[in-house]
């Protein structure tokens, strides 16, 4: 597994990420068997949050025995001091460990600006914990353009968590945010690689845990993550259904960039479908 340098941090992380939801509803048993099969394919890049249903309380024990080896973020959705505190000691607590590697403001948007940088804001907790050796680096995650280029003015943060998928980023959704990382010397990480679309209304859900339409495909989903792993980023989180997480894994092992007739086939791809984020 390709393992790129995180930015200025010194670290260095699998191309691909096993995001935490693929974990939530599963028993620890099953749950034990995904990180370990994940790590012995070469993935050091764990992300999980509070949100994400039961995946911190079964990627705490499944990790326990990996800690020193891998990469560890969380988030908190909190804005205030006093909540994300409670949360972030909530999350050491379930995934057993002393410190957390990046802790990131989850899916912040324009209005959370202000209560976030604000006294008594939720930076106040990250600053705080950062100091007490609680967090190694300091991070965001939005699917806003509006919110990561403010939040990226705001502060000199380790790392953003942005949408870097083909269908947003060929509609202008993407190309900014990480331009704008790069001249801030924010290290990238991307998500919603695989997403295809919105789910059409009064369609059946296939997948549970997609809150958008995933590429089922074996051979699209390489060509996207082919595409997301092709831009100035280091990795991406996987999607969160373990099948289609395997078939991500499967792609990142044998990513090499993307040829011309291939981006063309995307292009082409792109054309027929709406994305799922637009740029404003």
């Amino acid at each position: 597994m390709e393992r790129r340098c995180l930015g200025e941090t010194g670290e260095k992380l699998s191309i691909i990420g096993l995001g935490g939801v693929v974990l939530d509803g599963m028993k620890q048993e099953e749950a034990d068997r995904v990180v370990a099969e994940a790590v012995d394919r070469g993935v050091n890049y764990f992300d999980v949050a509070p949100r994400y249903g039961s995946a911190e309380e079964r990627l705490g024990p499944a990790l326990k025995t990996y800690r020193d080896k891998v990469f560890l973020a969380c988030k908190t959705a909190e804005r205030g001091r006093e909540n994300s505190a409670r949360e972030l000691e909530a999350s050491l607590w379930y995934l057993q460990t002393d410190h957390f590697d990046l802790y990131q403001l989850h899916a912040l948007e324009p209005e959370d600006l202000d209560k976030v940088f604000s006294p008594g804001g939720a930076m106040e907790t990250l600053l705080a914990a950062k100091e007490a050796g609680k967090i190694r680096f300091i991070g965001f995650s939005s699917h806003s353009v509006e919110a990561a280029l403010a939040a990226l003015e705001q502060f000199s943060f380790d790392t953003v968590l942005f949408p870097v998928n083909f269908v947003c980023w060929l509609s202008g959704f993407g190309p900014q945010v990480v331009e704008a990382a790069r001249a801030h010397n924010t290290a990238r990480l991307a998500i919603k690689g695989i997403a295809r679309s919105p789910w059409p209304e009064g369609a059946e859900r296939k997948w549970q845990k997609e809150w958008y339409q995933p590429l089922e495909k074996q051979e699209e989903i390489e060509l996207a993550l082919r595409f997301t792993l092709s831009q100035d980023i280091t990795a991406t989180v996987g999607p969160g259904e373990p099948p289609l997480f395997r078939m991500a894994l499967e792609a990142a092992e044998k990513f090499r960039p993307l040829e011309d007739d291939e981006m063309q086939r995307l292009r082409a791809l792109a054309d027929t479908l709406v994305p799922l984020f637009a740029a404003t």
